[in-house]
């Protein structure tokens, strides 16, 4: 049988143990309570996550450019409506470069006036909202 000192401390770090893992079990996805109010409810991805492409967008965009393709930076009408919608011209889109396509591809960030930036890979028909 264990000192009851002993005891004591192998029952204080369990109950340390399970609060952190607790806490931490809530931390990620879109609930998350780290989540700016803007991507509450919507599916979001860490900036360092997205694609070395997508990245080198969201540089651009923090620069003002230049850009590559001249419909970025252009507004983005939101109407297929799987963004917050706001009045028109609040959202403004920049093309993500995809290897080997001939096109502009269907990757896209959609950048918001309140700081939003949301990435699509699939030509608008998702969003995940981009944590900085």
């Amino acid at each position: 049988m264990l000192p009851r000192f002993v005891s004591r401390a192998l029952a204080g770090l369990l109950v340390c143990l399970a609060v952190l893992l607790t806490g931490c079990a809530g931390a990620s996805g879109p609930a998350s309570p780290a989540s700016p109010a803007w991507a509450r409810g919507m599916a979001t991805v860490q900036e360092s996550r997205l694609p070395a492409e997508a990245r080198g967008t969201l540089a651009l965009i923090d620069k003002g450019g230049p850009f590559p393709y001249a419909k970025d930076g252009t507004v983005f009408g939101n109407f297929e409506r799987r963004l917050p919608e706001h009045r028109r011209g609040y959202y403004h889109e920049y093309t993500v470069p995809t290897p080997g396509s001939h096109d502009r591809g269907a990757r896209r960030i959609v950048t918001g006036q309140g700081g939003e930036f949301y990435y699509s890979g699939d030509h608008y028909e998702s969003f995940r909202a981009v944590l900085r």
